[in-house]
């Protein structure tokens, strides 16, 4: 018989009687291997944009394994804060499904547990995993890889080229209006320009070998003073404009006033829906090295206090973890899958395509990274203005006001 399948549109206020798997026998000793019965109830967490898929395959969870699900809906920009304040407490849910960046916040709160992949962490890509990677443990399930890209026009130009400074120059011949747009805004837009700035050898931390982040700033010294120069070429040359942001850069592309833009498959999705014919290739290096977006997962944690840990990881690990319900969620958000074998299955050309451009840096989910974000693009706004006198000790005032915020 097939349990129930609860719903919650609002939040939840009352703590989750969740039963606890029950004690049995001492199995046989020729019985020692097989695996344990599940029982019990799971009440998983997830924001507007997820409710429908998981609601979903909760119950095909229900079906397949007996389990009680409640999936609970909460608002995108509450999802995460209330989930750090309520399972102190005992209450909140014993899974939750979010970004990846959640992963250092989630740890130093002590919210949520390690997960034991084992070899299942072959089947997901490298990324996807170091994204969930905090202190050599990781702390997530990836179900789903998303980053920016170079998104090109089909009808405007069919080759591009190695570099960027050679696409620039480009629209020599292509007359297009812009050479190529990204994204900033009057605070700019560290986002969109990084994949430039890691192409000079300065990525906002260190990595560590297994691709998580160590809180020691790499984005100065020389590599981060000749990106610093660079900013400010290209605005001399209009290239980078703030009076740009996001809408009015998706408005251009749409109007086939460049042949380029540097976008995720957020905008994608709208140029393939008004059957513009376009291939999403790798950012082109600007300085010599690769250009490395950052690289946001999604994935879901077990809660610190959840009363089924054994359930919730069969959930999370097994069950999400597998190839068919990855390709269920890529389907669902747009998204290349985690699992390789999912990977390896997906149709969507663009999707593949976003895929095959996403490089090894995922976004830091070190506590770190919240002193960078008010700093970074305000001084690259002021770079591609002019602004700074001396683009280098413009560059390096920020990484000493990056510095003392993190140490203070």
């Amino acid at each position: 018989m097939r349990r129930s399948i609860l719903t919650a549109a609002t939040a939840v206020t009352a703590t989750l009687a969740l039963t606890a798997c029950s004690g049995g026998a001492e199995p046989a000793a020729e019985e020692s291997t097989a695996a344990p019965e599940l029982e019990g109830s799971l009440t998983v967490w997830v924001d507007e944009t997820r409710i429908d898929i998981f609601t979903e395959l909760a119950e095909d969870y229900s079906d397949e394994r007996g389990i009680e699900m409640e999936v609970v809906q909460k608002a995108s920009g509450d999802i995460r804060e209330e989930f750090v304040q309520q399972v102190p407490t005992g209450e909140g849910p014993d899974i939750v499904v979010g970004a990846h960046d959640w992963t250092g916040e989630f740890v130093t709160n002590g919210v949520v547990q390690p997960i034991e992949l084992g070899d299942k962490a072959a089947g997901f890509s490298d990324v996807s995993v170091a994204a969930f990677t905090y202190d050599g443990a990781v702390y997530g399930v990836p179900y789903a890889v998303e980053n920016i890209a170079l998104v090109r026009n089909d009808d405007l130009v069919s080759d591009t080229p190695e570099t960027f400074d050679e696409l620039v120059a480009q629209n020599d011949d292509t007359g297009a209006e812009y050479p190529v747009v990204i994204q900033q805004g009057d605070e700019g837009d560290a986002y969109h320009l990084y994949p430039l700035q890691t192409s000079f050898g300065a990525p906002v931390f260190e990595q560590n070998a297994d691709g998580s982040y160590s809180p020691e700033l790499a984005l100065g010294g020389a590599a981060g003073d000749a990106f610093a120069e660079y900013l400010g070429e290209l605005g001399e040359q209009g290239v980078l404009d703030p009076a740009i942001d996001g809408e009015k850069a998706k408005q251009l592309f749409l109007d086939g006033k460049t042949p380029y833009m540097v976008t995720g498959p957020w905008y994608a999705a709208e140029f393939t829906a008004a059957d513009m014919n376009i291939s999403v290739l790798p950012v082109p290096s600007a300085g010599g090295e690769p250009a490395e977006p950052f690289v946001g997962v999604q994935g879901a944690f077990i809660s610190a206090k959840t009363e089924n840990a054994l359930v919730a990881n069969d959930f999370v690990t097994n069950f999400l973890g597998s190839a068919d319900v990855q390709l269920r969620l890529a389907e669902a958000g747009g998204r290349a899958p985690a699992s390789t074998e999912a990977a390896g299955q997906v149709e969507d050309e663009i999707m593949q395509q976003f895929a095959d451009a996403a490089g090894t840096a995922p976004m830091p989910s070190i506590p770190e990274m919240g002193s960078v974000w008010q700093f970074w693009g305000v001084t690259e706004v002021e770079l591609i203005q002019g602004k700074a006198k001396d683009p280098a000790t413009s560059w390096n005032t920020m990484v000493e006001n990056i510095q003392g915020a993190i140490d203070g």
